[in-house]
């Protein structure tokens, strides 16, 4: 049982916290944060151990009546790894702390390749994680990328691939905080950033990416053109994503024709804040012409990189070798099927 530090309990930081609880062979030794308002309460009410990061931070925590378990130092002390959630570029300052310490730690995407010199996407580069000291689990979208990807590269499909991202202008719980209201903003550079973010985990890749913000929070939307080495089928390449269990195939036939009536069905599946872990793909709209592959899927943005957050665990602390194995386990704690 490794045990585990999660620090930064935000959007991203709950959910892995959680996922960490629910897994046999680690543990979550606790969380640490700077808030103490509502979101930290909730862990509170989920009887984890709270630490603060500041102690400013430890004093208004008390006052709110939060049992402080101790300091971020503290708690670094207990543990043989950490995940940093934190907001962007605030992890590349507790990187120092982590370093001076002598502990493994995760990064998410929002920091920069360089922080960690590792970038990790399960399906992709899990044995070249195995015992390393650090690991960047990259963003959303360029897991989305690689997952399909990945999947179209190991059956010796892919050529060259060319995506457009329709990116979310916020989380939805800061909405009232800013975003864009009634346009959409380009990104000014090609290609956009997750294409060369994509080629941190697999330098052989030829992705380019182009991405436009719009106005609506709940996911991101790709739409991909592929050039592929052969011809094949509708059904060959659909047999492809099914080699992956983090692509869910739906149909826009059977009534999921929006962002928004894909995250109603994992609400009414149960998952926990409507989680969508997996890439969902619309099999139905999926096209081949020639040697040309079209599709289109949906990210979450809140919860695509949890299961390969708890890989990421699993592949730097060496409790599993096995990329395979790792997945299998997630997938089954997550309700992943």
């Amino acid at each position: 049982m490794k045990k585990i530090a999660v620090i930064g309990y935000g959007v991203i930081g709950k959910r892995v916290a959680d996922a960490i609880h629910l897994q046999n062979d680690m543990k979550l030794t606790g969380v640490c944060d700077v808030i103490s308002d509502w979101r930290i309460q909730n862990a509170v009410r989920k009887e984890y151990n709270i630490y603060a990061a500041t102690e400013d931070a430890a004093d208004k925590m008390k006052a709110e009546g939060i049992s402080v378990k101790g300091n971020i130092q503290e708690l670094l002390k207990k543990v043989d790894l950490v995940v940093d959630c934190t907001p962007k570029n605030i992890a590349a300052q507790n990187i120092k702390m982590y370093k001076e310490i002598g502990i493994k730690f995760i990064v998410q995407g929002g920091e920069k390749h360089e922080t960690t010199g590792h970038s990790f996407s399960a399906e992709n580069n899990y044995k070249s994680a195995i015992k390393l000291n650090a690991t960047r689990v990259v963003s959303c979208n360029t897991t989305s990328i690689l997952r399909t990807l990945t999947a179209l590269k190991r059956a010796n499909l892919l050529d060259y691939a060319r995506g457009t991202l329709l990116r979310r202008a916020t989380d939805p719980w800061e909405s009232h905080l800013g975003g864009i209201m009634n346009t959409m903003v380009p990104e000014k550079d090609i290609p956009s950033h997750q294409g060369p973010d994509a080629q941190s985990v697999d330098p052989d890749l030829d992705v380019i990416t182009t991405a436009v913000k719009v106005p609506e929070t709940l996911s991101h939307m790709h739409y991909w053109n592929v050039k592929l080495k052969k011809q094949v089928t509708k059904e060959e390449v659909l047999n492809v994503f099914k080699t992956t269990s983090r692509i869910k195939l739906i149909r826009y036939d059977q009534g999921l024709v929006s962002n928004n009536t894909i995250k109603e069905m994992f609400l009414d599946m149960g998952r926990p804040w409507g989680d969508m872990y997996e890439v969902a793909l619309w099999e139905d709209m999926l096209k081949v012409v020639g040697d040309e592959l079209f599709y289109a899927y949906v990210v979450d943005n809140q919860a695509i990189v949890i299961p390969e957050t708890i890989d990421a665990i699993r592949a730097l602390t060496g409790i599993e070798m096995d990329g395979a194995k790792s997945i299998a386990k997630t997938n089954e704690s997550l309700g992943i099927h």
